[in-house]
Parts: C-alpha cells; structure tokens; sequence
C-alpha cells in the first residue's frame, strides 16, 4: 500500500500564553517537572465519563471557580471544547450581593443551603447569620437564596446550550450532559439543567477509579469521591496512563556480547577431524612407492 499525502483531523486548543507560562512556573517552584498540559474538560472526562457515554454522544460541563468548562464528546472522539467566564465564583458574589453578607459567609450559604431551583425549597425555612462585632443576627430565606442562585445558574447553562447548539451535536447526544466539578455539589442542579436543555443530566462523581486501601483513611476516600476533585483525579489517571505508553513502547537496551574469536580449526573442528583422518587412512594403506611399481 502506497500514498503520496496523508491528511487528518485536529483539535486545536489555544490560550494565554502568559497564563501557561504561569502554570509551568508554579510547578517548577515546588521542584517538580510539567511533563505535559492538559484541558480541564479533558483531564475531567478521564475521571467522570465511561467509554460508552464518549461513543454515545456526551456534554461534560466542569463548573470550577472562575469558569465553567465545556466538552463534547461523540464517537470517542473529542468534537467541540469552550470555556464560559462564569462559575461558582460568581454565584458567591451574586449572594454576597444580594444577602448583604461577607464574601466568606456567602461562600458558606451556597455551600451548605445553596439550591439551584427556588420552588423546591420552603417559604418559611429561614438561616441565621451572626452580625458583625456584636450586631444583631441576620435572617436570609432560603428559597430567596435559591432565586439569586438560580439566576445565575440559568445564565451559564444558557451559554452551556448556546455551545452545544453551536458545535452541530444537539440532536446527537445520546448520554445527555454530565457535570461535575465544585458547582456541581448544588442541590437540584440536574433538574435545572434538564428543564433548561431537555437533555438528560446526572453528576459525574470520580468514585469510579478509587479504591479502598489501608493506607487512603476512609474519610479522605469518601472526601475524594466529591466532584469538586473530578480534575485532580483525571490528571492522575493521565499521568499513569502516559507512564504506561512510555514503557510499552521504550526502546529495548542494548545487549553488548563479546566478540570470541575461533581458529580455524575450532570454525570447522568437525570436518578438519575427518579430513585429517582420511589422510593418515590413505598414507598408511597406500604408499606411494607401491602404487608405482605396479
């Protein structure tokens, strides 16, 4: 089989090359080596997505800090990436904003009541926060919480649909979306994201690839197995994956034999013996003398 040209198909991801730089740079300082960069979505996928859902057609929406991650999957292959400018971050400042509260307590209400649905909560459910330096408590409703919540959350999963829509695959995801990362942990989230896309939705915990062991403590396992360490847990599995290839496929060492050198009557010790039999055969029986007087 012969060919002239070979032709084929990338994904190109491009970005800051200042912030590269400054992620190479931070892990240099730790003394360690970046052997390779990775796409957040695509070190996720690793974690959270079974090879099934990747040749069924799949959405992976990370929903970090600062940004929300997309990736789309479909025939095993990578199809379309993008990365939204929104994510829990500003949920936080939303409430922080909203509540009129402190930025650490706003962090601490989307944590531990945040809802990503309003009219999933009570009228009447009401959290206490302590007011500053002796000032009197502060009520904050719940359901109110969820309504500042919920604004935000449609605003990103709209810009989630907008690059689904945009990539050519809505009607050919057939495993729906996947979130995970620390957004992820919002009550009701899923729902939301099913009534706002109609496609169907689940969380995508790493709790696949742990496993229990002496030396991993049960809380830290059962810590580990939160979204929040979707990216974390799919850097590792990439690093251990490209350990693997590399020692498949690492050039077999040179085996150096010494040289021996053979006479040559070790080169042909077999055919030299029998030869030199032959020979002392013909002088004993034949003489040469004999063989002329005759």
């Amino acid at each position: 089989m012969a060919g002239v040209r070979l032709e084929a198909n990338f994904h190109i991801i491009s970005g800051q090359v200042t912030a590269i730089k400054n992620i190479v740079k931070c892990v240099n300082k730790t003394g360690l080596e970046s052997a390779e960069l990775i796409l957040e979505p695509l070190a996720s996928s690793e974690a959270v997505l079974s090879d099934e859902e990747k040749e069924a057609g799949v959405v992976l929406v990370d929903i970090g800090g600062g940004t929300t991650d997309v990736a789309i999957f479909h025939e095993g292959i990578i199809r379309h990436t993008a990365v939204i400018p929104f994510g829990g971050n500003s949920i936080t400042e939303d409430i922080r904003e909203g509540c009129s509260v402190m930025r650490n307590i706003a962090e601490q209400l989307k944590i531990r009541f945040g809802s990503a649905l309003a009219d999933e909560n009570k009228e009447n459910e009401i959290v206490c926060v302590p007011g500053l330096r002796g000032r009197e408590a502060k009520e904050i409703s719940v359901k109110n919480l969820a309504f500042v919540i919920q604004a935000r959350m449609e605003e990103i999963i709209e810009h989630v649909f907008y690059e689904i829509k945009s990539s050519g695959y809505e009607k050919k995801l057939i495993a729906g979306i996947v979130i995970t990362g620390g957004g992820a942990q919002l009550k009701h989230l899923a729902q939301l994201v099913e009534y706002t896309t109609g496609l169907d939705c689940r969380i995508g915990l790493p709790n696949e690839h742990l496993a229990k062991n002496e030396v991993l403590p049960k809380q830290v396992y059962e810590e580990l197995q939160s979204p929040t360490y979707a990216t974390g847990i799919g850097l590792l599995i990439k690093g251990i994956q490209k350990m693997e290839y590399n020692d498949l496929f690492e050039a077999p060492a040179e085996i150096k034999v010494a040289k021996t050198k053979f006479s040559e009557e070790k080169k042909f010790g077999l055919l030299s013996k029998i030869l030199e039999s032959g020979k002392k055969f013909i002088k004993d029986d034949i003489k040469d003398e004999d063989f002329l007087k005759q």
